[in-house]
């Protein structure tokens, strides 16, 4: 018999709060089981493993980061469109750093493919459309994107410039400033 009021979604996200807390790598069923005070081995009627709980904690993050993007970039195009799908990478870092870890974990293709992150992808290449960059240009595109906002979450996560002059806010209004100017200027083959 399962205890009352465990589900997958609630234990997933139980997962993720403790991420956002101790780090996406300290999330096991066990950590989950003790949040919750039961054994671990009650949890497994629900999540089958960490690893599939880490993946449903990945799955999460994307959904709330595209729900998030969409609604940002909604009725906007171009460079508004751009810094808005950048600012909410950003934020989405900052306020849940165990769940943005969680969004960057390798999922297999089956999983990935049913996935929010081609959401993302389909948002990118949207915005990617307002500056007339067309395939294969737009995957090239997409990819400094992502490298961009990723590496810039992470480094700033990491405190990479916590004690930099100038601030790291000021670093990434010029990073979106340069970023649009790329975009705009796209060079040709």
């Amino acid at each position: 018999m399962t205890r009352a009021g465990l589900t997958p979604e609630r234990l997933t996200r139980a997962g993720a709060e403790l991420a956002d807390e101790a780090g996406f790598e300290q999330v096991t069923v066990s950590a989950v089981a003790r949040a919750f005070d039961v054994r671990a081995a009650s949890l497994y009627s629900h999540v089958k493993s960490t690893q599939d709980l880490r993946t449903r904690i990945a799955l999460l993050a994307l959904e709330e980061m595209a729900d998030q993007a969409a609604h940002a970039v909604a009725g906007r195009s171009g460079r508004d469109a751009l810094i808005a799908f950048a600012n909410v990478y950003r934020d989405y870092a900052r306020v849940h750093p165990g769940r943005y870890t969680a969004s960057r974990m390798h999922l297999d293709p089956e999983t990935a493919a049913a996935s929010a992150g081609v959401r993302h992808a389909h948002m990118m290449r949207a915005i990617l459309r307002g500056y007339d960059i067309t395939e294969p240009d737009q995957t090239h595109a997409v990819r400094l994107l992502g490298s961009v906002f990723h590496g810039y979450a992470s480094l700033e996560a990491g405190g990479g410039f916590s004690h930099s002059v100038p601030d790291s806010e000021e670093s990434w209004s010029r990073i979106l400033d340069v970023l649009d100017s790329t975009l705009s200027n796209w060079p040709m083959p």
